[in-house]
């Protein structure tokens, strides 16, 4: 029997919405996007951003940097929008131009801001149990795992990859909900030994139709985070015809990506309601 999909379009629209309603309940929000040089698909990713986030009420500073723009420059920069209290997100778009460090930049955000959940202090309260905020993919997937009532806890995970993007806080998030988590990469010798014992599989490692059908075990849930563009088109990291094993299964284009924007805007909601328990007064 074919794998049922997860559509991520729909449960995106359904986030935002929810989005849109606690906005008109918070009074102004802001989000604030850097961008740095002339990479044309940064520039898409960020007018997306943009769109989505005048969609749902969400104010946006779009700050659009020259290529030869120094570090100090552009920590500045950041620690200019730290400072203004009408800003409750900050995100800086990667991948930076090669002269300057994308980890200072990260670690120069207020925590707080930090919608992409980047930061070593989001990133550290993740890893002990109590995420703030937390990157947009990996909470995605959780909320896709949650509308489909895919049963977590106690089930095997398997994640493929363990970028500080996807990877390792999707694992994180999976081990939080009581799952048994093992991460496999690059070096993983036999990758099908894990995934044909597992009921979940999250690949996200960037190398197209790298999961074979005969790797799903049946009735599994597979969340393919794969963008890889081919002569074919984009494709995901699982092979479609995984979808004739699997119970769950999400389509690329149409499955994870959607949510990661709308998680983003989610994350922001988060944020501004953070800052101003924090300080009511501003």
């Amino acid at each position: 029997m074919r794998a049922t999909i997860m559509d991520g379009r729909a449960l995106a629209a359904k986030v935002q919405a929810e989005v849109a309603g606690d906005v008109a309940g918070l009074g102004d929000v802001g989000l604030a996007t850097v961008l740095v040089g002339d990479d044309p698909a940064s520039h898409i990713y960020i007018r997306r951003k943009h769109e989505a986030a005048q969609g749902v009420g969400i104010r946006s500073d779009d700050r659009r940097l020259p290529a030869d723009i120094s570090q100090e420059e552009l920590i500045a920069i950041v620690e200019e929008l730290n400072d203004d209290d009408s800003i409750d997100g900050i995100l800086v778009q990667s991948p930076l131009p090669k002269h300057l460090d994308e980890a200072k930049t990260i670690e120069a955000l207020d925590p707080a801001k930090d919608v992409d959940g980047f930061h070593p202090t989001n990133a550290g309260l993740l890893y002990l149990g109590r995420p703030a905020l937390v990157p947009a993919t990996p909470l995605g997937v959780m909320r896709l795992l949650d509308e489909y009532r895919v049963q977590i806890a106690g089930a095997r995970a398997v994640v493929i990859g363990r970028s500080n993007i996807v990877g390792k806080p999707m694992a994180h998030l999976l081990l939080k909900a009581n799952a048994t988590v093992s991460i496999a990469h690059s070096q993983t010798v036999d990758l099908g030994r894990l995934t044909t014992d597992a009921d979940i599989v999250v690949a996200a490692v960037g190398v197209a139709h790298l999961v074979a059908p005969d790797m799903i075990k049946a009735g599994a849930t597979v969340v393919d985070v794969g963008m890889n563009r081919t002569d074919a088109g984009l494709v995901g990291d699982v092979d479609p015809g995984a979808a004739e094993r699997a119970g769950l299964i999400t389509p690329v284009p149409g499955g994870v990506g959607p949510m990661t924007i709308a998680m983003l805007l989610a994350n922001t909601v988060k944020a501004a309601r953070a800052r101003r328990v924090a300080n009511p007064a501003g």
